[in-house]
């Protein structure tokens, strides 16, 4: 874990109420696809975890959501101004028990930590067109990074609830009818319990939780496991399917 601050070089609406920012500053703590930042905002007691999307050289990408006071006031900065961000928190997908043909799954803002995962898995040896994501949003007007990850060469595949885009369903409507060895997933808690429930494979599970400290120091997001409770911050976000138990 390192505080870093970081300069805003972009803050761009990619559909509404959903923000990409590029953030310039040392990235060298972040070394995993699902880890994610904790950003502190002025005025805010609690900082805010965000995961991350993609980091390069010098930078760092990550797409969140207005949802509260803290996201709308980060929606309102530009281009030069300075956060000061945790970096390196969270375990992060074990890319070493991956398999040939993993399904990449998000649900909404459980998208982002998708594409460094698969950027991730292409560098180290998988074939792009071995790699199917799988994209769930509940209408067409939230749909957000299908062409990024269209431009990775991985198959795409994209769900909406009410059937306005693509798939008419959830991810596991489409997940039915792909051909897969075992998955990474990231969304809501209804969502990676219904993937669990409907799949025979095994999986890495990256939980959003709210978080206090973030370095599981508070314990204030926990869940329950068949070696006892983890705490998401500091255990997790990622968990296999395996040691899960479900309420």
């Amino acid at each position: 874990m390192k505080e870093v601050n970081f300069k805003i070089r972009e803050n761009r609406e990619l559909t509404k109420g959903v923000f990409r920012i590029k953030l310039e500053g040392d990235i060298s703590d972040i070394s995993k696809p699902g880890q994610f930042v904790n950003i502190r905002l002025t005025g805010k007691f609690l900082r805010r975890p965000i995961s991350v999307c993609d980091i390069e050289p010098n930078l760092l990408t990550i797409i969140y959501k207005v949802v509260g006071e803290g996201t709308e006031q980060m929606s309102q900065m530009a281009a030069g101004e300075e956060l000061e961000i945790l970096t390196g928190l969270g375990n992060g997908y074990d890319l070493s028990t991956v398999g040939k043909k993993p399904a990449l799954i998000g649900g909404g803002a459980g998208v982002p930590p998708m594409y460094y995962l698969a950027k991730q898995l292409i560098a180290k040896g998988t074939a792009p067109e071995s790699i199917t994501v799988i994209l769930g949003f509940n209408k067409k007007e939230e749909i957000f990074y299908e062409e990024e990850f269209k431009a990775l060469g991985v198959r795409v595949k994209v769900t909406t609830v009410d059937g306005s885009r693509g798939s008419k369903g959830f991810v596991t409507d489409v997940l039915a009818n792909t051909d897969f060895t075992d998955f990474c997933a990231c969304g809501p808690e209804p969502m990676l319990k219904a993937i669990c429930k409907e799949t025979k494979e095994s999986g890495q599970l990256s939980f959003e939780e709210r978080m206090g400290c973030g370095f599981g120091a508070c314990m204030g997001c926990s869940c329950k496991t068949l070696t006892g409770n983890k705490r998401i911050c500091k255990d997790g976000p990622v968990l296999r399917k395996e040691e899960i138990i479900w309420g």
